[in-house]
């Protein structure tokens, strides 16, 4: 096992928290709150998947590039919390990466132990599901405005498969081949929020969460900024625009290959939200 290390950037915190002085959704005085969301997000996906006897040996390959992946995409999520009194509240973020595509390859590729040649015809799928679990301390309480610092956990259930007329190592024959590699990571992260309620019925907010970290057969980074505006037409109910970026790579070692899985996603959404 690899020793574990946990590097937190107190500048980047700081900056992206200026930057980004606008806000969570939910109104301040909320106890709780739930939002749907959609976003259309810009994405860039690459994998590498390596035998272990050769970490090396794979092919890094753009799914959207190599893969003929859409670069856009409406992305749903959900999201819901709980304001748990002086000062404390906890948030659940749900969102969903799925993906696939049929190709003619442009160039040799090579996923573990598997080589598809030039101008193969392969079926490939990239699938996430992100689940974000949040505990925040609101340090900074105001009546219209809070601050303040959030732990948490970034699950990302990644599986990728890709599928054609290939070799194996040492083969000489090319046959029909199906590599499929899954991997679950849970990731501790930390984090900022601010919350403004600008008007009665206007709300502005942001958080940032951070991740490098090196522990077991993962190592992993991620940043995941958001940004909100959201307008209550009732006491309980309303609707908003955002903007969300999200940076993310995971080197994965297993007893049968050795991996790297890394996507970025950026965009505006719109969302409904309840809170009471």
């Amino acid at each position: 096992m690899r020793a574990s290390r946990i590097g937190i950037s107190a500048g980047l915190l700081a900056g992206c928290l200026i930057v980004n002085s606008s806000a969570n959704a939910q109104a301040l005085d909320d106890k709780y709150w739930a939002q749907i969301a959609g976003y259309y997000t810009k994405i860039d996906t690459k994998v590498r998947v390596s035998p272990v006897s050769n970490p090396n040996g794979g092919t890094q390959i753009d799914l959207e590039d190599d893969l003929n992946f859409d670069n856009d995409e409406i992305l749903p999520s959900f999201s819901a919390g709980a304001r748990l009194g002086s000062g404390f509240q906890v948030a659940l973020d749900y969102y969903a990466l799925n993906r696939d595509s049929t190709a003619t390859l442009a160039r040799d590729i090579t996923i573990n132990d598997v080589t598809y040649p030039v101008n193969a015809s392969v079926t490939g799928s990239f699938k996430t599901n992100i689940y974000r679990f949040t505990l925040g301390w609101a340090f900074i309480r105001k009546d219209n405005f809070e601050l303040g610092a959030a732990i948490g956990l970034h699950a990302t259930d990644i599986s990728f498969g890709i599928e054609g007329q290939g070799t194996t190592s040492g083969g000489t024959s090319v046959t029909l081949q199906r590599r499929e590699q899954n991997v679950l990571a849970p990731l501790p992260t930390v984090g900022v929020f601010t919350t403004f309620n600008v008007a009665p019925k206007l709300t502005l907010g942001a958080r940032i969460d951070y991740l490098s970290l090196s522990i077991d057969n993962y190592d992993g980074r991620l940043i995941n900024t958001q940004a909100s505006l959201a307008y209550r037409f009732t006491r309980n109910f309303g609707v908003g625009v955002m903007y969300r970026y999200v940076d993310y790579r995971l080197d994965v070692e297993k007893r049968d290959y050795v991996g790297r899985f890394a996507y970025n996603f950026k965009g505006p959404a719109i969302f409904l939200e309840a809170g009471f």
